[in-house]
């Protein structure tokens, strides 16, 4: 039987880091650029959403169909050019926004960036129904998930900073809405 990790940060309430969102916001404003961002977000707590998806159905005594089985998956969106990226959220909020039934699962950043790679998903899509959406991808998508373990800030930012130097073609991209880059699409994760 899986065991059910411990959550990374015990005792979390689901709020937003106050880094992140404050670089966030000054981001949407025209006050920082993409590299404020993903600074704060180096280090940062997300919420990865998990939903369920029916595999099995039933009919049931009154003649209603029923959920026989399910199974938890992690959804991908896909874009209108048919690439794929993995939604992660900055709090609760945010993800109550997009999917009100998804389930948040805790996992920082580089954790997130290796799962896209993973899932052969073109970018990460921070926040992909506000307040602002933020896609991180290419070179920037692969330095982040080239982070190691995550102790502390400093060790995040110089983890970061190696990376980029590997990856000299790296893109941040900003998402105006969700129609404009990546739109909501559920795919099943390949085990």
């Amino acid at each position: 039987m899986p065991s059910i990790p411990q959550p990374l940060v015990p005792g979390d309430d689901g709020s937003a880091d106050a880094s992140v969102a404050a670089a966030l916001a000054a981001f949407a404003a025209g006050t920082a650029d993409s590299t404020d961002v993903v600074s704060a977000l180096s280090t940062a707590r997300l919420l990865v959403p998990v939903v369920a998806l029916l595999t099995e159905s039933e009919v049931g005594e009154h003649g209603l169909r029923q959920e026989k089985e399910s199974e938890m998956a992690l959804p991908v969106l896909v874009g209108a050019d048919g690439r794929k990226a993995v939604p992660a959220f900055t709090g609760t909020e945010s993800l109550k926004l997009w999917r009100a039934d998804a389930r948040p699962m805790q996992a920082v950043t580089p954790q997130v960036c290796r799962a896209a790679l993973g899932e052969e998903a073109a970018a990460v899509v921070i926040d992909v129904a506000g307040p602002v959406p933020f896609a991180i991808e290419g070179g920037m998508l692969r330095a982040l998930a080239s982070i190691g373990h995550v102790t502390a800030e400093g060790e995040g930012i110089q983890a970061l900073l190696n990376g980029l130097a590997e990856h000299a073609e790296v893109t941040v991209a900003r998402v105006t809405t969700p129609k404009s880059g990546f739109f909501r699409r559920f795919r099943r994760p390949k085990h």
